[in-house]
């Protein structure tokens, strides 16, 4: 599917709200440091609710760590003259890359319709538009969505709006998580058949919360097998035996998806490091010896 000597790993973290969350956070990265990761993101949240905390993630991060790090943006609500002054500040900063999204709809909006019209882009292909054309030296990557967007009205809408995105001028995409392997081959397969040929790299979500995987998985659509359901279900009220069950799964699934020759692994590391550590020790992808506090 893709050459095996391409591939490109990379980590995603979310904005800290706290003194102890940045220290959370910077412990985390500074565990991380030794994957060598190609870039790592910091999240945005619903309707730019966390855009000063996800600027000050990346402002530090790059002076403290100098790490290629890549903002997440969204768009939607928000204005051609919000959007252009976010990116010039990413650009003072030394940012080369931006990973473009369309955004959620924040949970509070009663109107739901309104927001989406509220701004000057609506969907993600507008976005990605947007910067190419006046930012065209940035690096864009996009979401992807193996199992389809849950707002999305059927899986070939769907994947027309993601060529859309790539004709717009997205370089790369990152997959929302999965862990059924075979709807990602289906659908980069399917994608390619409409000449959409950009590296599509897998993000990976390891289950070591159970309780908040489930619930966040019905919100965005990512389906959970039956088999792991039952299994998690099983080891209800022992949190390390499903933590020990979710890296298992995750290494698994991601050995199978290296072997095939996916262009990258993007970790979805919800600030900690143990997880991504040991999967990344179980590939093969770090030194197999690591110190008790880089587990910690």
């Amino acid at each position: 599917m893709y050459s095996k000597n391409k591939f490109t790993l990379s980590l995603e973290f979310y904005p800290p709200r706290s003194e102890d969350g940045k220290r959370t956070l910077w412990n985390t990265i500074e565990n991380l440091q030794v994957l060598d990761p190609e870039y790592v993101s910091v999240t945005f949240g619903a309707g730019g609710s966390t855009k000063e905390p996800t600027f000050k993630a990346v402002e530090n991060i790059i002076e403290d760590f100098g790490l290629n790090t890549v903002p997440h943006l969204s768009c939607l609500g928000s204005t051609k003259t919000e959007i252009r002054k976010i990116i010039n500040r990413y650009l003072e900063l030394g940012v080369s890359e931006i990973m473009a999204l369309r955004g959620d709809i924040p949970d509070n909006v009663e109107d739901r319709e309104k927001f989406v019209h509220s701004g000057h882009f609506r969907y993600g292909s507008d976005l990605v538009e947007f910067i190419n054309r006046n930012f065209p030296l940035l690096k864009i990557h996009v979401g992807a969505y193996p199992e389809y967007h849950p707002e999305a009205p059927d899986p070939e809408s769907d994947m027309k709006n993601f060529a859309k995105k790539v004709r717009a001028g997205a370089d790369t995409a990152v997959t929302q998580y999965f862990f059924n392997n075979q709807a990602y081959y289906k659908y980069v397969n399917d994608l390619q058949s409409l000449g959409v040929d950009i590296p599509i790299a897998v993000g990976l979500m390891p289950i070591t919360n159970y309780g908040k995987i489930k619930q966040f998985s019905q919100i965005c659509g990512a389906e959970i097998p039956l088999w792991i359901k039952k299994r998690m279900e099983a080891y209800s009220g022992d949190p390390r035996a499903q933590k020990e069950f979710g890296i298992e799964v995750a290494t698994r699934q991601a050995e199978e998806l290296i072997e095939s020759g996916v262009p990258g692994i993007h970790f979805y590391t919800l600030n900690e490091s143990e997880p991504t550590l040991r999967i990344a020790r179980n590939l093969g992808l770090v030194e197999r010896e690591m110190t008790a506090s880089s587990l910690s």
